[in-house]
């Protein structure tokens, strides 16, 4: 029997490791480990990845050379910046006249707070000529000698002229420190936010660096072949070469794990995804088929780190009911993993016999209001989990499903100090804790304006069922909880695409230098292995900051797409009817490639212009995209110049906010082109145009414009 080739996602937290094996095929769930994260051991955390690699081998059966894809995550940077364990940072000032006074300005980021008490450790020293190479030396051997164990070189408009700070480097290159350039990290203006960037980059680069080296030697050890990847904070991967060049962009990564399984394994469309552990629940957004990303915080300042954009609640499966005046006044922050006991909903009813309910402090300083049972077993906690498995939330074969008679034991003696039945005061559990969850998933969909018609919520994480079934019943929204919750961070490593961001600021940019960019950030993804056939771009031009952004995807291999099973056309419109709220005998095919079928229906409003709601739909049965009122019309490629030209045309508005073009998508074999970022007509056209560019003249094009108001 032949084995399959794997893709191997590799997820390092804060106390284990978690590894799964993904058929590289029909994308099922191989295998899966759990190993103790190895902060200890001489190796590091590479040693704790390497074990897990070799156990789940063992386990599926697999050799290292069927590994297609292997990946790893870590929140190692992310620790390092947590608590303050990064390297001193040589910062090199280049400038003469005003530029100097406003590098001279930059040594000001020694007193960047990392943790209480800890100072981010940073010298200055400045040169008024880069190409000066004695003044250069200087520099870098008075940094040296101050404690400088990276170097970073920073200079005004480096963006446009980086020979100042490339010059430096050049200099400093053999006195062996790592070194970089703030034009290296992102070539966005604004000297203070882009050299901050680089120094908090610098500042972990050693570590990350050692890591890097390790991780690599484990891997090649081992017999894999496969190149190694990392996760980054937005939701894709990234080649090891570029990790040591940018370790920064591991920052909150994370989250970012979890939203890719839900992206690629649940194949959401419109959602919010709620990653719950024990403490806490991770919020973050899919919309139209994207992770939601902005430039992160840290350290308690704007970066130029695009980051998945994930907002954290003190609300878990863990996490404990505080009670007072006879009702539930709260549920966290505290967990019982902080507090040190067991769920009570994990005893047994033995256990649970003569039980008392009884309230404690956590930890100094906290509040005398957690709940606590002392019972014949010993001391429990009561916590969201054994609300929801009392309530009957947790499915069957869930992570946290616990007998069901244990839960309710559990609850019981809390309902009946509140004066009430189990069922009441595990609603009252839930409700409480689910309220700041809600809160903020409230602010997000309105903040993306997520369509509450079609957004799902998606529950990831081992407490997944103490949060997101509540809350869909509770919302009225449609929620489920992931396959293998409990491991969707690895499976979204796993699974996840090589991803790469270029940004520019070009006032006035013309389609040359609009396709410039977007050729960059194609050719950045190849670079780091992405077939370059399967390569998407999204590109959006912001006209209010200038801003042109192309962001590029693509996988390391082309998969195969003979998937175990595949939709039918009835499954196709079932899916698209139940996303379009309406019935499929109304729901009419408007259009379709091999890959994608449109489906439309009309919606007649009185008094208001009709509108017609359009549902991508692909082979697997998943919308792909929706829209609430949309034009469909299909040509090929030859005719698909003359067609767009003619349709961008009769769609464009103008008017006293300037010129705004449709939102354009077109469909072309396996893919959807989201061209719906560009608002001026022109560069819109040309990058139809590159899109269509080395396909087949006969080859189907569908278009699909949404006028903007």
């Amino acid at each position: 029997m032949n084995t399959p080739r794997i893709r191997v996602g590799i997820d390092v937290g804060g106390t284990f490791t978690d590894a799964v094996a993904v058929d590289a095929t029909t994308l099922e769930l191989l295998g899966q480990i759990k190993v103790p994260t190895s902060h200890h051991h001489e190796d590091g955390v590479a040693h704790g990845i390497v074990e897990a690699l070799d156990r789940l081998l063992e386990q599926t059966g697999c050799a290292p050379a069927d590994v297609a894809f292997l990946a790893h995550g870590t929140t190692q940077a992310t620790n390092a910046l947590l608590e303050g364990d990064v390297a001193t940072v040589g910062l090199i000032g280049i400038g003469t006249g005003p530029s100097a006074v406003l590098t001279r300005r930059l040594a000001s980021f020694g007193k960047l707070e990392l943790a209480p008490g800890k100072r981010l450790p940073l010298v200055y020293a400045h040169v008024t000529d880069p190409q000066d190479t004695a003044d250069v030396r200087r520099a870098v051997e008075e940094l040296k000698g101050e404690g400088a164990q990276v170097l970073v070189a920073s200079q005004p408009f480096s963006v446009d002229r980086p020979e100042g700070e490339q010059a430096v480097l050049d200099t400093a290159r053999p006195y062996g420190l790592p070194m970089t350039a703030a034009h290296e990290i992102t070539s966005l203006y604004g000297l203070h936010k882009r050299t901050r960037t680089a120094v908090v980059n610098a500042a972990i680069l050693p570590r990350m660096l050692a890591t890097a080296d390790l991780v690599d030697a484990s891997i090649t050890k081992a017999g894999v072949t496969a190149p190694l990847m990392v996760m980054r904070c937005d939701g894709g991967v990234m080649a090891l070469d570029e990790m040591r060049r940018r370790p920064l962009l591991t920052v909150l990564s994370g989250p970012a794990a979890g939203v890719a399984g839900a992206l690629m394994q649940e194949r959401v469309s419109e959602g919010v995804f709620l990653e719950t552990g024990g403490t806490s629940t991770d919020i973050s957004v899919v919309r139209r088929g994207k992770v939601a990303v902005r430039h992160a915080t840290i350290l308690g300042k704007t970066s130029y780190l695009s980051a998945l954009d994930v907002r954290t609640v003190g609300v878990g499966g863990g996490s404990m009911v505080r009670i007072g005046g006879g009702r539930v006044t709260g549920v966290g922050p505290r967990s019982a993993h902080i507090a040190g006991l067991p769920y009570a909903c994990f005893a047994s009813p033995d256990q649970l016999r003569d039980a008392k309910v009884d309230t404690v402090r956590p930890m100094e300083g906290d509040p005398a209001d957690y709940a606590v049972i002392d019972a014949a077993g010993g001391r429990f906690a009561v916590t969201m989990t054994c609300a929801a498995n009392a309530l009957g939330r947790a499915p069957e074969g869930d992570f946290a499903r616990c007998d069901p008679e244990s839960a309710r034991a559990a609850i019981a003696p809390l309902a009946a100090h509140l004066g009430t039945d189990v069922a009441t005061a595990a609603t009252r559990i839930l409700d409480a804790g689910i309220a700041q969850v809600k809160t903020v998933v409230d602010a997000m969909i309105r903040d993306y304006r997520l369509d509450k018609d079609t957004a799902i919520l998606v529950g990831g994480g081992g407490g997944a069922a103490s949060v997101t079934p509540h809350l869909a019943r509770t919302s009225g929204m449609e929620g489920r909880i992931a396959r293998h919750n409990e491991v969707i961070s690895p499976i979204g490593v796993a699974l996840a695409l090589v991803r790469e961001q270029v940004e520019r600021i070009v006032p006035g940019a013309t389609q040359e230098q609009i396709l410039a960019v977007r050729a960059e950030a194609e050719r950045a993804v190849v670079a780091q292995g992405a077939a370059a056939e399967g390569v998407e771009v999204e590109v959006t031009v912001d006209p209010q900051t200038n801003t042109v952004r192309a962001v590029a995807t693509g996988a390391t291999e082309l998969r195969t797409q003979d998937r175990s099973h595949r939709a039918d056309d009835t499954e196709r419109l079932r899916a698209a009817a139940a996303s379009l709220k309406t019935d499929p005998a109304a729901v009419h095919v408007l259009a379709g490639t091999a890959a994608h079928t449109v489906y439309g229906t009309e919606t007649h409003r009185r008094l208001r212009p009709t509108r017609r709601p359009i549902r991508i739909v692909d082979v697997d049965g998943v919308v792909r995209h929706h829209a609430a009122d949309a034009h469909v019309e299909t040509t090929t490629v030859a005719g698909a110049p003359e067609v767009l030209a003619r349709l961008v045309g009769e769609s464009t508005s103008y008017g006293d906010g300037g010129v705004r073009a449709p939102a354009l998508r077109l469909l072309l074999g396996a893919r959807i082109a989201d061209l719906s970022g560009i608002l001026d007509p022109q560069p819109l056209l040309a990058l139809a145009r590159s899109e269509l560019r080395a396909r087949a003249a006969d080859e189907p094009v569908v278009a699909v414009l949404e006028v903007r108001s």
